[in-house]
Parts: structure tokens; C-alpha cells; sequence
């Protein structure tokens, strides 16, 4: 196999080996790949997968046939999700400076909403004014 899936293959093959889909159930790692255990494997194994077969896909796809298929780096792309990216902007990373959320933050509210509630403030105290 081409050098430029290989990473990503070994990753696979180690995340599905610490599944629970393998280590506990005891299903062979092709098994777990196959459609109906596919559900039961972590998010980042589903990932992986998919990220494997693009990579497969794009080696016999004619678009790519000069350039070649984009070499994956995994370990980088693990780098990226705790905002070390593997893409650089201005020679920094992409995402150094994104903010962490952990989602139970209050939704801002909309510039529309906002200006309709200081709109319907100013006519009652206009109504206010003229009683």
C-alpha cells in the first residue's frame, strides 16, 4: 500500500484494537468495521475509517493522478485538536487562538432582537410621554 494511507491505517488498526467493539466483545477488527457493529465503535474509530477510505478513494481518483493523494500526517491532526494545528496562517497556527467552550454557554443574543427590544422600549416611553 502507498505510503500516503499507511498512517492512517495504522491509526485505525490501533484504535479499533482498543475498542470495546474488539476488547470486549470479542469481534475480529473487520467485523467491527462491517455494518452492523459499526455503530458500536467510538467516534474517533468512525472517523478514522472514514478518513481511511477517502484516502483509498483518492489514490485511484484521476483529479489527483498528478499531484498524488495528500499525504496524512495522523499525529498532527491529533496536534490540531488541542489548537496546535497542522494548518498555518501568517506562520501561526489556524486555530492557536479559537476559545474553548464547553457548551452550557448562553447564546448571544441577535443584533435583530436586540434592536427590536430598544425599539419597542423607546415607543412606550413615547406613549408614556404623551398620556
Amino acid at each position: 500500500m502507498p505510503s500516503s494511507c499507511k498512517e492512517l491505517r495504522e491509526a485505525l488498526a490501533q484504535c479499533l484494537q482498543e475498542s470495546d467493539c474488539v476488547m470486549v466483545q470479542r469481534n475480529s477488527a473487520s467485523d467491527c468495521l462491517r455494518d452492523p457493529l459499526v455503530e458500536t465503535l467510538p467516534l474517533p474509530c468512525r472517523q478514522l475509517k472514514k478518513g481511511f477510505s477517502e484516502c483509498k478513494r483518492g489514490m485511484v481518483d484521476m483529479r489527483k493522478r498528478f499531484r498524488g493523494n495528500m499525504p496524512v500526517n495522523y499525529a498532527s491532526l491529533k496536534e490540531a485538536e488541542s489548537g496546535q494545528g497542522y494548518q498555518l496562517y501568517a506562520g501561526r497556527s489556524a486555530y492557536a487562538g479559537v476559545k474553548q467552550t464547553s457548551g452550557n454557554e448562553k447564546e448571544p443574543q441577535d443584533w435583530r432582537d436586540a434592536e427590536n427590544e430598544k425599539y419597542r422600549l423607546e415607543q412606550k416611553q413615547l406613549q408614556g410621554q404623551q398620556k
